[in-house]
């Protein structure tokens, strides 16, 4: 039997297909933050806010998702289209790994259509967005 040690290495670099608590957008003062000066645009049925911070770290994108409750009433419905926002965005977010300079500090993307989407129509807008969030 072979015994796999685990290392636990602070400056490792983060898998590429994770989606780890830091990346998450948690902080009310950087949401407010967001909303109140970034720029936005929409990929239908998408919305994307992104903004570039200092006091974040560059390299280092917190993503808030969230999907409305005006249009989805059943919870389970909002937790499905935000499960899949995510799991998109997991797989895409390399678009930022490749940029590290031009990749803004905080980006929301919310869910405004009112029907719900494939999960192949969302990872295809969600990868336009991206492509289109790099800051030039």
């Amino acid at each position: 039997m072979q015994h796999v040690e685990l290392v636990n290495d602070a400056n490792a670099e983060q898998p590429l297909h994770t989606f780890p608590k830091e990346e998450r957008l948690c902080s009310k003062r950087f949401i407010s933050l967001l909303f109140t000066k970034g720029s936005s645009f929409n990929v239908y049925p998408l919305r994307f806010i992104f903004f570039a911070s200092e006091d974040v770290p560059p390299g280092h994108t917190q993503v808030l998702i969230s999907v409305s409750k005006r249009y989805f009433k059943r919870a389970t419905d909002r937790n499905r289209l935000k499960r899949q926002m995510r799991e998109a965005y997991r797989l895409n977010k390399h678009f930022f790994a490749q940029h590290p300079g031009q990749a803004p500090a905080l980006l929301g993307i919310l869910y405004i259509g009112k029907e719900k989407k494939s999960f192949h129509s969302i990872q295809k807008k969600l990868i336009s967005g991206l492509e289109r969030c790099l800051i030039k």
